[in-house]
């Protein structure tokens, strides 16, 4: 199953570039085995200032034909990382080819593409800069793939 990053905004050199590149990395090596990734990076940005509304739309254009969605947001569903591993792995094994992992702007999702969804996350009740959620995200999807592994990377 390929693994799609879906972001609003571009993510510059430095070390929150640096860790998403490095567990990325990790997920792909690891993943591979299990039939997960490769992961990537979709980054889009509405220059035209059109709001969320505007972001939407370009999110729902990087998402790939017949993917499944999660979408990142502080109204989804908190999730272990065992449960989110057991996700994956349940989405995997349905046929699923594609998972697009959606990331708002500053201002977060628009609610039409919030209810468009097929799952919503959230990484607690906090909110979080969207440019350290993909870091965030992309060590869970690397540990989402040692413990489907079985490798001791994540301890309970």
């Amino acid at each position: 199953m390929r693994v799609h990053i879906c972001a609003v905004g571009r993510l510059r050199k430095g070390p929150e570039k640096a860790l998403l590149d490095d567990y990325l990395t990790r997920f792909d090596r690891t993943g591979r085995a299990l039939g997960l990734g490769p992961a990537n990076v979709i980054e889009v940005e509405d220059r035209k200032g059109g709001g969320m509304a505007a972001e939407a739309n370009l999110l729902r254009r990087a998402i790939p034909q017949g993917a499944v969605t999660l979408a990142l947001d502080e109204r989804g569903k908190p999730m272990t990382s065992p449960d989110f591993a057991t996700r994956l792995a349940d989405w995997r094994d349905q046929g699923r080819g594609d998972l697009a992992l959606l990331i708002g702007g500053a201002d977060g999702l628009d609610p039409s593409l919030r209810d468009e969804a097929d799952a919503l996350l959230s990484f607690g009740a906090m909110v979080w800069p969207h440019m350290l959620v993909r870091v965030m995200l992309s060590e869970q999807l690397y540990r989402a793939a040692t413990i489907l592994a079985g490798t001791p990377y994540h301890r309970v």
